[in-house]
């Protein structure tokens, strides 16, 4: 800092000429700004697993939970010695892939559970010695959110973890994701938002049962305790089943799945009736299929170099519809394009900038694009009124005009319908 570009170009060559190769990927990371090296949960716990010679799934339990790094050493929780000394200790989730076949090509129904695919908070709820525990899936201890759960302290035998999903159901139905929002992070609750978003849990599993660990027995044993467990509460309707869809064809189970939506559901979740709970995903036991995103034709007008690997190129965007003769914005979106297409967007960037707000450049309102997204909502934080799900990309509508792109009013009505 205040030295002279000179003889800041000797210092960065002096230090490339006496690193390493390795030592000098780091340097120019840390000089640029961008060290960060993206690495999935489950990759480091493979690693860990492969170092340590445990099996990756005792790794994997025992990461989660409460643990402080200053008071356990390194050995200690790699070998689970923490584990279960905590009546709040949670499993590791068991996660499905996306269908990307046809059900048909997973052979006899039989051999199958459907359920639906809730669109709400996946959970974990334990009983351990006259305590309760409700935990996220994002390892968010969230009892004191849900009030509304608290009666299974007294109602749930000890030694059993549910795992399920936390919704906003109201007289039996479940409400959307956007309602169920008004209930999330808030330290207090009010007697408005507990009769407005009501909370309930729809079961899904039982992990343990009687403080044994069940996730190793077939699906069809433990759905069996787990109704039993269901059925002997006293307060009903508020932690519930969530239902078996039955079925006997794949292509009668297709048409039941298009009427996902009117549910508030994502779509269907196809379970193995021999699968144990697995650690994390595995191909060929659990299968969800989704239903098709909305889609709305945008345009994009800003746009925002990214990180890492695309420093160098714009790949965020920001897109608007239009409102009368106004363009407004309603997303933003980093994923979705090849990268041919991000170059080619780049290239536009820069010939058509407008103006510049710091990294962000206005651009000439022409590139269209289609976003895909999942949901809809009112949203009093953004100027158009609403707030897209989970936005992305789907395609570059080369083949249309600005002027062709939807309006705030064809969204508006989209959410109305939902409501």
């Amino acid at each position: 800092q205040g030295e002279t570009d000179e003889a800041k170009k000797e210092y960065i060559l002096n230090a490339w000429n006496s690193l390493n190769t390795q030592e000098r990927f780091i340097f120019n990371k840390l000089i640029s700004g961008n060290f960060r090296i993206g690495v999935s949960n489950k990759m480091l716990v493979n690693a860990i697993a492969k170092q340590s010679e445990e099996d990756s799934s005792k790794i994997m339990h025992s990461i989660m939970g409460k643990w402080l790094p200053n008071e356990i050493t390194y050995q200690e929780l790699i070998a689970g010695a923490h584990v279960n000394t905590d009546n709040s200790w949670p499993y590791p989730f068991c996660l499905a892939y996306a269908l990307e076949t046809e059900p048909e090509n997973l052979g006899e129904t039989s051999a199958w559970q459907a359920e639906w695919k809730w669109d709400g908070i996946r959970g974990q709820i334990v009983k351990r010695n006259g305590e309760l525990f409700i935990w996220s899936r994002g390892e968010e201890l969230v009892t004191d959110q849900f009030p509304e759960l608290h009666f299974l302290k007294d109602e749930l035998p000890d030694g059993t973890v549910l795992d399920g999903e936390i919704l906003s159901v109201k007289d039996g139905n479940v409400q959307s994701f956007s309602t169920l929002q008004q209930r999330l992070n808030r330290k207090t609750i009010n007697k408005s938002q507990l009769n407005d978003a009501p909370i309930g849990f729809f079961t899904y599993d039982v992990l343990e049962f009687k403080s044994n660990d069940i996730r190793h027995e077939p699906l069809s044993e433990r759905r069996k305790i787990l109704v039993d467990i269901i059925s002997n509460l006293t307060t009903k309707d508020i932690a519930l089943l969530s239902p078996v869809i039955e079925f006997d064809s794949w292509e009668k189970l297709a048409e039941l799945r298009e009427t996902s939506r009117e549910l508030n559901s994502e779509g269907i979740m196809l379970k193995k009736l021999d699968s144990i709970f697995h650690t994390g995903r595995k191909r060929g036991d659990w299968w969800k299929w989704k239903i098709n995103p909305y889609t709305v034709d945008t345009v994009m007008i800003y746009a925002q170099k990214g990180s890492g690997r695309r420093a160098n190129f714009y790949t965020d965007y920001t897109f608007a519809v239009r409102d009368g003769e106004q363009l407004i914005t309603i997303a933003k979106a980093y994923s979705g394009l090849t990268d041919k297409e991000i170059k080619e967007v780049n290239s536009f960037v820069n010939k058509n900038a407008i103006e510049k707000f710091g990294p962000v450049r206005t651009v000439k309102p022409e590139l269209v694009f289609e976003i895909a997204f999942e949901g809809i909502a009112e949203s009093k934080r953004h100027k158009a009124g609403l707030a897209l799900r989970f936005p992305r990309i789907a395609r570059w509508r080369k083949d249309k005009k600005a002027d062709e792109i939807n309006t705030l009013d064809d969204l508006k009505q989209l959410l109305h319908s939902t409501l």
